[in-house]
């Protein structure tokens, strides 16, 4: 799911309500403290090497926030850099990791005018902050730190960054760390826009790293991030089941784990650690609460997604942020659209769009136009895709035409424009469009969470096929899994299809399937089981 980012001031704010992580009071063991070997666990964080010039109780509260930072515990982390600095002023590297602090660079974010603060406390020149730092090593990483927010726009400081590290990476070969910042490096130089064929160039080096230190916090989670979409993410299952090991302590560790369990559809999974991300923080509408949502609506557990989304509505009586808002009308959403309540209390919400996030009004906006849909109301409808499609040309004035939230708006514009088609029995004509909106959402960046198209649209050309011409549906429903694999309503419209197509191994292998997903699921849901496996078993 791709989430609007905020600026890190407005962002702080949210990651201490929603993401509110404090260090734990675990002491560090230092294994190996002499000058050649720094390794170093942190009970509930990992285990990193990482040796520096720092004097010894200036370099443990270093590698408290070196093992932070890995886990993008950035607030935590900065508190412990900061009393680094403290117990040593002249500590070059511990000015150097506050400034990392600040630059999130998978999530497109970076503050800019904090880390050139934190480093002219440092010196104040470049020439004069190199001084301080007495090795070549620690040199080279401070002039990565230099190039990271020198001159120049942000895309052009990246690279010049990544191309500092990688030259790290060869001048200190057995430098673990700096192949971990080279593999983080790579995945931030697309600006926050999945690039498939860059982020597996960071696999090696991060996946190199964790075969040395499989304790290590940073390398199974920039595995995570090179293998999140649903073609890959086999490969990162291991880094996946070890990273929650690794790092029990850090709520984005326990969350990071789901994007490879989403991407491969293991529902349960992707619920129970999203809880414990939660336990960590708070439940508030955020990443870590929309992604449980998701997934308990995948297990089949609508009436517990219901509760939680209620009392995530409540938690805004007293106000909110933005991204809060937002992240109501997304799981309202989704949630809405797998149990079809479209004359329940949840679908007579009125949420503000003022407070919104565009994404989180696109949501909100779609949402209607579904409703409105499945009532059979054209005059909601047409007004509803009337504003999805003035946001979606807002969109892509203000974004261009291949950022990904333009191209999600423009896929939510095409459907809510098929709907009307197919409503008033131009169905043809509802294909032809639908057709547009497939090609749209083909040619996005993979996904790796819950979709920022509500209604994915496969799925949707895939059930309004299934009404005009069964033996076409079938194949919509598996691209619909490609890029969603597990999702119940695709498992559910590819049983239908294949039934329809007298396919009784893909619909026997999709009814299995969604039993399997759904074995703790409400009665309700449970419920539809039976009469596709009574379909199945009729089949020649």
């Amino acid at each position: 799911m791709r989430h609007p980012r905020l600026a890190r001031r407005a962002r702080i704010g949210f990651i201490a309500v929603c993401c509110g992580y404090a260090a734990p009071c675990a002491v560090i063991s230092v294994l190996r403290s002499t000058p050649a070997e720094a390794q170093t666990t942190l009970p509930g964080l990992g285990t990193v090497d990482f040796p520096t010039s720092g004097p010894p109780e200036a370099q443990k509260e270093f590698l408290r926030g070196l093992l932070l930072l890995h886990s993008f515990e950035y607030i935590s982390a900065e508190k412990a850099f900061r009393r680094a600095e403290a117990l040593a002023p002249e500590f070059a590297m511990a000015y150097w990791g506050e400034a990392m602090t600040y630059n999130h660079g998978v999530w497109n974010e970076q503050d800019l005018a904090s880390a050139r603060a934190t480093l002219a406390r440092l010196g104040a020149t470049p020439e004069a902050r190199r001084a301080k730092a007495p090795t070549a090593r620690e040199q080279r990483y401070l002039e990565a730190v230099e190039a990271l927010y020198g001159a120049g726009d942000k895309p052009r400081r990246d690279t010049l960054y990544a191309a500092v590290i990688e030259r790290l990476v060869r001048e200190n070969p057995a430098d673990l760390e700096a192949k971990a910042f080279y593999a983080l490096a790579l995945l931030g130089l697309n600006q926050g826009i999945r690039d498939t064929v860059t982020y597996l160039r960071a696999a090696p080096y991060a996946d190199t790293v964790f075969r040395a230190n499989p304790n290590h916090p940073g390398a199974a989670h920039y595995l995570i991030h090179s293998f999140d979409d649903p073609l890959h993410a086999a490969k990162g299952l291991e880094a996946a089941r070890a990273y929650s090991r690794i790092a029990p302590e850090a709520a984005h560790a326990q969350h990071m784990t789901t994007h490879i369990f989403l991407a491969m559809g293991m529902w349960d999974e992707v619920v129970s650690q999203n809880r414990i991300a939660v336990s960590l923080t708070s439940e508030v509408p955020g990443h870590y609460t929309s992604w449980l949502v998701y997934g308990m609506i995948q297990q089949g557990r609508w009436a517990e997604a219901e509760d939680l989304v209620q009392r995530l509505r409540n938690t805004l009586k007293e106000g909110g942020l933005r991204p809060q808002y937002s992240a109501v009308a997304e799981i309202r959403g989704h949630l809405l659209l797998h149990n079809a309540a479209w004359r329940s209390g949840m679908a007579g919400w009125s949420l503000n769009r003022d407070k919104m996030t565009v994404a989180g009004e696109l949501a909100d906006r779609f949402t209607a136009g579904m409703i409105a849909y499945f009532r059979r109301d054209a005059a909601d409808l047409g007004v509803t895709a009337a504003g999805v499609a003035r946001l979606a040309d807002a969109l892509r004035t203000d974004r261009g035409p291949h950022d990904p939230a333009t191209m999600a708006g423009e896929v939510m514009a095409r459907e809510l424009g098929a709907m009307q088609l197919f409503m008033s029995d131009r169905r043809e004509d509802a294909v032809l469009r639908m057709r547009e909106a497939t090609a749209i959402e083909d040619a996005m960046p993979m996904e790796y969470g819950p979709p920022a198209i509500l209604q994915p649209s496969h799925e949707l050309l895939g059930n309004m096929l299934l009404e005009m011409r069964p033996a076409e549906s079938e194949q919509e429903f598996l691209r619909a899994l490609a890029l969603a694999p597990g999702r119940t309503r695709s498992l559910a419209g590819l049983a239908r299809a294949a039934v329809a197509n007298g396919d009784k191994a893909t619909a026997q292998r999709a009814v299995d399937q969604l039993a399997a997903i759904w074995h703790a699921a409400n009665p309700r849901v449970k419920d539809e089981i039976p009469p596709l496996r009574r379909l199945v078993a009729g089949m020649p």
